[in-house]
């Protein structure tokens, strides 16, 4: 842990499912989380964009979405490589391909090479949906009682502010009440590690099911960075290439909530010169 007021230094930042265009999603975390670390390559999972909900007259896009966008194309102009891979909710984009748009390059997967040498393959994840979803139950849940939870965590949410209480989603701990939620958490997660195996590499990195976690089996290292509407958590490579799952909820709940005001300035010229030049690297 970094001491107070100095930034997270990574490697490399994944996120997934934010959801933008939702009333869901929790952008005022995500913009402190980015505002407290810096890392060479920065990783969009997927379903960043919530381009169903934007084809209905319900969707919701606050100021807050338009500053998180210009954040990206701020990290790539600084010399962040920014890759985004769009998933199922977003795939509008994937008709973009090999594109590059205010300098973030958008992939339908990605391999990337960890500092420790393991390969990583990184990808949506909803190309193992239809695999292993197969439950009347969890198609019910994956539609109209998807969309009544996400109503229950957003007067949750309400209720906890107003009481002075730190985020906590309803949502979650209601799906993990359910049996059949928790098999297809699992069925889902097998077929990533099969992927992965098939495809010869070390590392899957997936998001699309919204569960955050970070396991080894059968010699591949699963790694799912949740999302950024029930969880607020991220996949992070440390600069040795460790893996390590972050939960922003725990280290700025108190934060946003105006109990605790914390500042972090800018790295020094010489580290952002430092990871610059790595970056032009990288590119070259």
């Amino acid at each position: 842990m970094p001491q107070a007021n100095q930034p997270f230094i990574y490697r490399s930042i994944f996120i997934s499912d934010v959801h933008l265009g939702t009333k869901d999603a929790r952008v005022e975390y995500l913009l402190d989380f980015l505002a407290h670390v810096r890392c060479e390559h920065l990783f969009l999972d997927g379903d960043i964009f919530d381009i169903w909900k934007m084809k209905t007259n319900r969707w919701h896009w606050p100021l807050l979405n338009t500053q998180l966008l210009q954040k990206f194309m701020e990290l790539a102009s600084a010399g962040t490589r920014v890759i985004y891979v769009p998933g199922n909710h977003d795939e509008f984009f994937r008709d973009y391909l090999g594109s590059e748009i205010g300098g973030v390059q958008i992939h339908r997967e990605y391999r990337h090479t960890l500092a420790d040498g393991r390969r990583a393959l990184i990808l949506h994840g909803d190309e193992f949906d239809g695999v292993v979803r197969h439950s009347r139950l969890l198609k019910w849940i994956g539609n109209a009682g998807y969309e009544v939870l996400m109503w229950a965590n957003r007067a949750s949410f309400r209720v906890r502010r107003w009481l002075g209480k730190g985020y906590w989603s309803l949502s979650l701990a209601i799906k993990q009440q359910v049996p059949n939620a928790r098999i297809y958490i699992e069925k889902f997660e097998q077929a990533a590690i099969r992927h992965a195996r098939e495809q010869a590499v070390d590392v899957i990195v997936c998001g699309h099911i919204h569960h955050a976690n970070l396991r080894e089996e059968q010699g591949v290292t699963y790694a799912n960075s949740g999302d950024w509407v029930e969880h607020c958590t991220a996949i992070v490579e440390h600069m040795d290439g460790t893996l390590e799952l972050v939960n922003w909820v725990k280290e700025s709940a108190e934060r946003l909530d105006g109990r605790q005001a914390v500042t972090v300035p800018p790295l020094p010229a010489p580290v952002l010169e430092q990871q610059s030049a790595h970056a032009k690297s990288l590119h070259s």
